[in-house]
């Protein structure tokens, strides 16, 4: 069995799912960046059958999971997962010909990575983003250069005696970032246990 599951997903995925129901068009194509196990690609899909989701991961075998996953709930607007390394400037041509996206989710994956992948994705979403597309954004994060508790100070130290490069983001370095590639903060949502979904549009 590959299909892997994660009980914080089980935890978060409706507060995450009523946000981008919200803020993502009800039809349209959406790439997700680090899917993970795909959990959430096949929430998501499911609620929303006008979209079609093409979800994505560097891991092999989280992209074994996603398929599974696809297979599991018989979704047919959920595409392959695709191969793409955030931090890297080219996503592969199924991405690039799969573009201009209305909307790029990334879930959990700019504090478990390096600062590298950050900068990655906001460059991709520049490429790839139709005008007025949707980035959106969700994980916990510093506001002004402080934890919003101190479990997410917690959180962060554990997180960089894993691997120095990663651990949360603050907000000032993400907007600067977006601003960077064409891209404004439209909506910042607080989400349960400390999170925050961020909503950017490419202007």
């Amino acid at each position: 069995m590959t299909r892997l599951s994660s009980p914080a997903t089980a935890r978060n995925r409706e507060p995450i799912l009523a946000v981008l129901q919200r803020v993502l068009p009800p039809q349209g194509a959406v790439l997700e960046i680090a899917s993970g196990a795909g959990e959430h690609a096949v929430h998501v899909a499911r609620a929303m059958p006008g979209l079609t989701w093409r979800p994505s991961d560097p891991d092999p075998d989280s992209r074994a999971s996603i398929a599974e996953w696809i297979a599991h709930e018989s979704l047919a607007n959920v595409m392959p997962p695709l191969a793409i390394d955030a931090s890297t400037d080219d996503w592969g041509p199924d991405a690039e010909t799969g573009g201009p996206f209305d909307a790029i989710v990334s879930i959990n994956m700019v504090h478990i990575s390096p600062w590298a992948s950050a900068i990655g994705l906001f460059a991709g979403a520049a490429r790839l983003l139709k005008r007025d597309g949707v980035l959106f954004l969700y994980g916990p994060f510093m506001i002004g250069g402080a934890h919003t508790a101190p479990s997410n100070e917690a959180f962060d130290a554990s997180l960089k005696s894993r691997n120095p490069a990663w651990g949360l983001r603050d907000l000032a370095d993400i907007e600067r970032l977006a601003l960077a590639n064409g891209l404004a903060l439209r909506e910042r949502v607080e989400m349960p246990a400390n999170n925050q979904s961020l909503i950017f549009a490419r202007t």
